[in-house]
């Protein structure tokens, strides 16, 4: 069993209650309100199977009698490794029924990230399917069992579990009641889940939330962007990660029905808006940028799309104003974390030039400073490092004193890591991540402003800008791309693009072309990733060159 110490305070408590962020609920008391009142109500759907909130509630229920009768109790952590099916959302929300506190994890994890996460977490549980997309993750984890004593028990959502794995398939597919189960009430202000950030830098820290500043989240963003009981949420983003689950909570708090896509692909999601008559897509750059690339955009029916957001990266303003053109809905650009929940975004009546470009202004109930170099609040208009504080923020590090005393300010600001400014209408603008930099002889600066401006030539589909080590100045800028299928991209003609509007030091002064770039499964490009990629591309070059 972990032990959590958290940043809670009685402060916190009454300051967000009186505001009436916090209602003193959990997920379960809210999922329990929907079931009674509209039972019949189709709640998600996976292309397997369809629930209702009713049987939604009553499947996650016969879950958590299963878990229980083998000794999963208050208190214990239990992970979930599992896709974008109705199966998450009767495992992990089943964990709340015991008092435990639930991991997500994405189903891209392998052995050595697993086994980070269930070690650290602790984790009495493991609850993950046979097989998917071809990997067999029922032999990952035997594998792993001798090395984790904590490890009390393995649940299998498939029904070919074996013989060491406890059987979930029936319960989730309504064929098991909720037999002996005795509900275990946890308190809203109770850790109930916690995640690990996505390893952008390569040193995941283990994000711990209660209810209150989950659900909070959620219900701050129906309000500020109109999710209401009559809308469709498409749900590619994993559900193992932070927004996909969220947006997951968000369809359920307004009543609203969820699509549950495991595997995104732009022919498969835009089929899904035609037939289950999608209205809202949660979704990262990369994915709009295959959609719009897709050649069944433009005989697909998307009469029922209302609204796009778009988050995880920044989305290029090129990019932006081609799906204004080509797609119906309004677009949002939104700026979140695992450790804030959803911090900006823009509106639906927002002037769409007027705010590309921006993640928007806060959402509501979020507080926001610019802080400079020496952790004061900056100027007006000036750049520098953004905090926030609201009641979505996080509620600690587990087990991490050093990640808490960095993270947030003496009276209480969370540092994002990120670096923007707000600009003369109010609107929030990030510039980068604070370890994004590139820092070349000296002079610093940030590759989006440079990718930005690539995203407007019609050869490249993606495009980053990297540091490699150089002896001299320290570092170089290579640039990586993604060329459009059928096109060639050569450095002068990336360089033709930015002469004249960039200082010549930002310029690229290396090309490497790519099939893919690395991103995580919420879109966000995993520079670490990508430099080492570099480095070997050119290790090897070196050594073939000593061996001619």
């Amino acid at each position: 069993m972990a032990a959590f110490e958290t940043r809670l305070t009685a402060e916190m408590v009454r300051t967000y209650r009186d505001a009436g962020f916090w209602r003193g609920e959990t997920f379960h008391d809210i999922l329990a309100r929907r079931a009674d009142l509209h039972p019949e109500r189709e709640a998600l759907c996976d292309g397997r199977q369809r629930v209702t909130y009713r049987e939604l509630a009553d499947r996650i229920d016969a879950v958590a009698a299963i878990l229980q009768a083998h000794g999963i109790a208050r208190g214990d952590v239990v992970t979930v490794q599992l896709p974008n099916r109705i199966d998450f959302a009767c495992a992990f929300f089943a964990i709340e029924r015991l008092g435990a506190v639930a991991v997500q994890v994405s189903t891209d994890f392998r052995e050595r990230e697993l086994a980070f996460i269930l070690e650290f977490s602790q984790s009495a549980a493991f609850v993950c399917p046979g097989r998917f997309r071809g990997f067999d993750h029922a032999r990952m984890i035997r594998g792993l069992r001798p090395s984790l004593p904590l490890l009390r028990l393995v649940a299998c959502t498939d029904p070919a579990a074996g013989d060491d794995m406890v059987p979930l398939a029936d319960a989730i597919a309504g064929r098991a009641p909720a037999t002996g189960l005795l509900p275990v009430a946890m308190e809203p202000d109770e850790v109930f889940r916690m995640a690990f950030t996505s390893g952008t830098t390569g040193n995941p820290k283990a994000v711990i939330h209660s209810h209150e500043t989950t659900l909070s989240a959620a219900r701050i963003q129906n309000l500020d962007l109109g999710v209401g009981a009559e809308d469709v949420l498409l749900l590619y983003l994993p559900l193992g990660l932070n927004w996909g689950y969220l947006a997951l909570l968000q369809t359920l708090i307004a009543g609203a029905r969820a699509v549950l896509l495991d595997r995104f692909s732009a022919a498969g999601a835009l089929a899904l808006i035609e037939s289950e008559g999608v209205t809202n897509i949660p979704t990262a750059p990369a994915a709009i940028i295959e959609l719009l690339n897709a050649p069944e955009l433009d005989r697909t029916d998307l009469s029922s799309l209302k609204q796009v957001v778009s988050g995880g990266a920044s989305c290029p303003v090129e990019t932006i104003r081609e799906f204004r053109a080509r797609m119906p809905g309004d677009f949002i650009e939104l700026y979140g974390m695992l450790e804030s929940g959803f911090h900006s975004y823009t509106r639906p009546d927002d002037d769409p030039e007027a705010v590309s470009g921006t993640v928007g202004r806060l959402a509501t109930g979020l507080g926001l400073r610019i802080l400079d170099d020496a952790g004061r609040g900056a100027a007006p208009g000036e750049t520098g490092e953004i905090a926030g504080r609201g009641p979505s923020i996080h509620l600690g590090y587990h087990n991490n004193p050093a990640a808490n005393a960095a993270a947030f300010t003496a009276d209480g600001w969370f540092r994002t890591g990120d670096i923007g400014y707000v600009d003369g209408n109010g609107n929030l603008v990030i510039s980068g991540r604070s370890k994004e930099l590139v820092n070349r002889g000296g002079k610093k600066f940030h590759p989006r402003e440079i990718e930005e401006i690539l995203y407007a030539s019609p050869k490249v589909l993606h495009a980053a800008i990297i540091g490699v080590p150089d002896p001299r100045l320290g570092e170089r800028n290579c640039l990586c791309v993604v060329p459009r299928r059928g096109q060639a991209v050569t450095l002068d003609d990336m360089n033709a693009l930015l002469d004249g509007k960039v200082a010549t030091y930002k310029l690229p002064e290396t090309l490497e072309i790519f099939e893919a770039l690395p991103f995580t499964p919420t879109g966000k490009l995993q520079r670490h990733r990508l430099a080492a990629e570099v480095a070997g591309r050119r290790a090897a070059q070196a050594a073939a060159g000593g061996a001619g």
